[in-house]
């Protein structure tokens, strides 16, 4: 007997330490941590059989666009990835995405990386010298960056690519100013919706590069385009719908008036709508008015304290001032049903399958 129990322990601790990045039982759903970060960008999907993505990393330092990467124990951003991360019972991040070179989505990836081991890194060309005359410190922060990806793998983001992360199919829609030359399944209809030009990007060298990934679980799909916005967003869904459609969508730009163009909302047709937005940028009235008005549920990171802006239920609002910092997190079935809760409130609201 004492034999058995013995190799029963060693057969235990083998299958704990390679379940991959995870030593957590392996779950039945999807999780996405919707990250605060204060106006940047940070989503963690933890995938059924515990493998991770990270889609963006936030703010480097104390979370400010002229901060520069220091001491991880300090850094706010990257604490709240990892306090996610530890959430979701992960050892490491699986794949990094970087949609593009502003210190409120990649800032924080120096820091978290000696907090959590990154095994690979995805993302889009260097920053033009354009980009660095309009946001001063960006190619600093690139050349960090690229010090530290060049100690693991790297993938390099390329338009059309389609591969897997454990159960999770990722499909790159756009990156580098380029999107899909081809609809993905259940896109390649005509946009009625489509009756005007882009919007025009509030901000031209570096978000349009942004690299966009659609997540498919079973019937489940989620949308992230990071900064995406003028030409390359429109073109997504104008003329004709090339991603089809996705349950959950992140709001391109955290939600700016460049992301409140009604035919990319008619093409995606979510049912929730993610506002990766702080108290004082993103969220803003022109693109909350769109969703509230195309009867999708809009959920905000923040209540945004713009003057004018007409919030979401603050049941769906993770943090109602900048004393707290909650995530939201959203937890999908392969039938394409899921629910979204609220770590303010610990309030569940559930979304039956298409």
């Amino acid at each position: 007997m004492k034999r058995f129990l013995s190799c029963l322990a060693a057969v235990m601790l083998i299958l704990a330490t390679t379940i991959p990045g995870s030593a957590a039982t392996l779950a039945d759903t999807l999780d996405i941590y919707f990250i605060d970060v204060e106006g940047g960008k940070a989503t963690l999907v933890v995938t059924p059989t515990g493998q991770s993505i990270l889609l963006d990393a936030g703010f480097p330092g104390e979370g400010k666009f002229d901060s520069r990467p220091g001491d991880p124990a300090k850094a706010r951003d990257a604490q709240r990835v990892l306090a996610a991360a530890r959430d979701a019972g992960l050892s490491r991040i699986d794949l990094m995405v970087v949609s593009h070179y502003h210190a409120d989505h990649f800032g924080g990836v120096m820091e978290l990386a000696q907090l959590i081991p990154i095994v690979e890194y995805m993302d889009h060309a260097a920053p033009s010298e354009a980009a660095e005359a309009r946001v001063p410190g960006t190619l600093a922060l690139y050349h960090d960056y690229v010090a530290l990806r060049s100690r693991a793998k790297h993938r390099p983001a390329k338009v059309g690519d389609h591969f897997s992360v454990g159960d999770v199919t990722v499909d790159v829609v756009a990156s580098g100013g380029k999107v899909l030359s081809s609809p993905l399944p259940g896109g390649g209809e005509r946009n009625a919706a489509c009756t005007g030009p882009a919007v025009p990007a509030q901000e031209v060298t570096e978000n349009p590069n942004s690299t966009a990934v659609k997540l498919t679980y079973g019937a489940f799909s989620y949308l992230d385009v990071g900064d995406l916005s003028g030409d390359p967003l429109h073109a997504l869904a104008c003329p004709v719908n090339l991603v089809g459609q996705a349950d959950v969508y992140n709001v391109a730009h955290h939600g700016g008036a460049d992301g409140a163009d009604p035919a990319l909302f008619a093409a995606v047709q979510p049912r929730v709508a993610l506002f990766s937005n702080g108290a004082y940028k993103g969220a803003e009235a022109a693109t909350l008015n769109t969703v509230r008005e195309l009867g999708i549920s809009g959920w905000q990171m923040h209540r945004s304290e713009r003057p004018g802006v007409q919030n979401m239920p603050d049941a769906r609002i993770a943090n109602l001032d900048t004393t707290t910092s909650a995530w939201i997190r959203l937890s999908a079935n392969r039938d394409g049903s899921f629910t979204v809760t609220n770590g303010r409130t610990r309030e569940t609201m559930t979304y039956p399958r298409r």
